[in-house]
């Protein structure tokens, strides 16, 4: 029997093709055929236990193998097999998936049937001169036969001997792709996206070291799980399967801090285990770290859609048929479906949380520094994830000890509340830094958070419109007088001209700093009070810091920082110094500022305290202090 023909193309069904240009990566190929060897697998396995095939099932295995020599790549299955007619309606009419048509009739029955489009087989040309199926089917008295093309709409099907029901696609590798006619490179990609299909994948014989050199064994080099970890009930499973799993995915990492095993079936099925893993460092965490697989079969590791936007810093797995896939598989489609998942697994994540919060809340709270960036980004990100999240987000203070929010509110609320009504949560945001302006803090009975994390300004921000009346202040923006303010503020009693003095004198010795400005303030604070003092302003600096990690902010980021320079009006150093330096002209005071060494020791200390002294300046200061020794 001999057959000749074109491939049948409308421009309905070219039209996607062209569009996408099929698949984005010609090393997709490799996982659509071979998953279209699955296919037939499992509807074979289907027909069989619904009664419609009687014969033996035997070896279920698909075969991947190499001829370098005739530069050909076979994937060979044991599967439903073609008969002409089926081969001249799947293969010939092109985007008529046979899938579609399969699920349709037996959509209660069907095992993990994995294709939808039925383009799958026309990206062996991608890498290929020409391409030939072998097939038989496995209904009775079928014939076998073979189809061949060379990547024109020129077909042949002719008949041919074949002794066992299935296919064999048989690729001849063009001259432009024959790096895969390596050994090492099918390895690579069968293992990426076939290492856990259902069915197993057959790729040559497992080597051992032997005598100096590899040496095949008699055993098939099996390349994939057939029953993964996420497949499985999470009753049957220990803390130490989730752990080796993780290493199987993530070789050569530590150990992760949670997970959360995925199982739904209802409105929508999803499985999957998803892990916090230990984050040494907040200032760049590592994303699409989740791999996304339907059926088993890996699509992408960019799964930006499915999981919130929060979680793509979590590793793992997840598994769907229900996820709407584009005809590479490589980009979700948005839809209803997507969203519901993605709330669901939002949900999840909080559960566990939560439940790990409850359970042992010591162990979460050796762990927060590693959450928090997850935790956070999650508040800071969703809304309805900030509602469960409050329940079990900590502040941590600045002596390591860790709160709810309704526990802090309850530790600062008797010291903390301002004239207004406010509740003042003080943080800082470097222990080491602001040291100074923490003990002081302390000394007045006030409670420090420590807001060290890349996304705390984002939360104080957050927290403040969350909270009702309360305000976020960091520890150094104000003197430790007014940080709380209990009673209206002492008047300064200077004149304009006594300002301008202490002004003049004082900024005359001030050091330049590299895109730094300071403004004189004048506080009458208690005489014990320190005599100068830097703050910086809590809204521009939080803009400033925003804007380094937030585009359409560069605005601020632009700007140079501003500082306070706050004299303490009632403190007798200052009060000398008015009284040298009021009446006299600006060339006088800054005269006087530059044989008075208290002015720079004043400054100098200010901004030693602030981790600002540096350079020329430091050595100064030193040098100063050495010789008054």
């Amino acid at each position: 029997m001999k057959k000749n023909g074109k491939i049948g193309v409308t421009t309905e069904n070219i039209f996607p093709i062209i569009k996408k240009f099929l698949y984005s990566d010609h090393e997709i190929f490799l996982r659509e055929l071979v998953s279209n060897a699955v296919d037939a697998t499992q509807k074979l396995k289907t027909y069989s236990s619904l009664g419609e095939y009687k014969g033996e099932l035997g070896n279920l295995a698909v075969s991947v193998k190499l001829d370098k020599e005739n530069g050909t790549l076979t994937i060979s299955d044991r599967g439903i097999g073609m008969t002409s007619e089926e081969i001249d309606k799947y293969i010939n009419q092109i985007a008529f998936s046979s899938a579609n048509e399969f699920l349709d009739k037996y959509k209660n029955d069907a095992n993990s049937i994995i294709g939808h489009f039925g383009l799958g087989f026309y990206s062996s040309f991608m890498v290929s001169k020409k391409v030939e199926i072998v097939t038989k089917s496995f209904r009775e008295g079928a014939e076998a036969v073979k189809w061949s093309c060379d990547g024109s709409p020129e077909f042949l099907i002719e008949a041919v001997e074949k002794n066992d029901r299935g296919t064999d696609i048989i690729l001849y590798i063009d001259d432009e792709n024959k790096n895969f006619l390596e050994n090492s490179e099918i390895e690579k990609l069968l293992k990426k996206y076939c290492r856990f299909l259902p069915v197993p994948v057959i790729f040559g014989k497992k080597t051992e070291w032997k005598d100096g050199k590899s040496v095949e064994k008699e055993e098939d080099n099996v390349i994939n799980d057939t029953n993964p970890l996420w497949t499985r009930k999470p009753a049957d499973l220990k803390d130490e399967d989730y752990k080796k799993f993780y290493q199987e995915l993530y070789p050569f990492t530590d150990e992760p801090m949670f997970w959360i095993h995925l199982n739904v079936d209802y409105p929508f099925k999803l499985t999957g285990i998803l892990y916090f893993p230990q984050i040494k460092s907040n200032v760049d965490p590592n994303r699409n770290k989740i791999q996304l697989y339907s059926n088993q079969v890996f699509v992408t590791d960019s799964v930006e859609g499915i999981v919130p936007e929060f979680l793509t810093l979590m590793h793992g797995v997840i598994d769907s048929p229900d996820i709407p896939l584009n005809v590479s598989r490589s980009y979700l489609q948005s839809d209803q479906n997507v969203k519901k998942i993605s709330s669901h697994i939002t949900k999840k994540v909080a559960d566990r949380l939560e439940e790990i919060f409850k359970n042992d809340r010591t162990q979460f709270e050796e762990k927060w520094d590693s959450l928090k960036i997850f935790i956070e980004y999650g508040m800071l990100t969703d809304e309805k994830f900030y509602e469960r999240a409050q329940k079990f987000c900590l502040l941590k203070n600045t002596d390591g000890k860790a709160f709810t929010f309704e526990e802090y509110k309850t530790l600062i609320s008797a010291n903390q509340t301002d004239k207004d009504g406010n509740l003042i949560y003080l943080y800082a945001s470097n222990r080491d830094e602001q040291y100074s302006y923490i003990g002081t803090a302390k000394d007045k009975g006030y409670d420090v958070i420590l807001f060290d994390g890349q996304l705390d300004v984002h939360m104080a921000g957050l927290l403040e419109r969350k909270f009702e009346k309360s305000r976020f202040v960091r520890v150094d923006s104000d003197t430790v007088e007014n940080l709380i303010q209990k009673e209206d503020s002492k008047e300064v009693s200077l004149t304009d001209k006594e300002k301008d003095a202490l002004k003049d004198a004082f900024l005359s010795q001030m050091p330049t700093i590299d895109k730094t400005e300071f403004t004189v303030e004048y506080k009458a604070l208690d005489m014990n009070a320190q005599p100068v003092q830097i703050t910086q302003n809590e809204f521009m600096r939080r803009m400033k810091e925003m804007s380094a990690m937030q585009t359409g902010m560069n605005f601020y980021g632009d700007m140079p920082n501003n500082y306070n320079l706050v004299l303490n009006t009632e403190h007798p150093i200052i009060k000398n110094i008015l009284t040298e330096t009021t009446g006299k002209e600006k060339e006088a005071v800054e005269a006087y500022a530059n044989e008075d060494a208290s002015i720079r020791q004043l400054i100098d200390l200010a901004l030693l305290s602030n981790g600002m002294l540096k350079g020329e300046a430091l050595d100064k200061f030193i040098k100063r202090n050495m010789d008054s020794i």
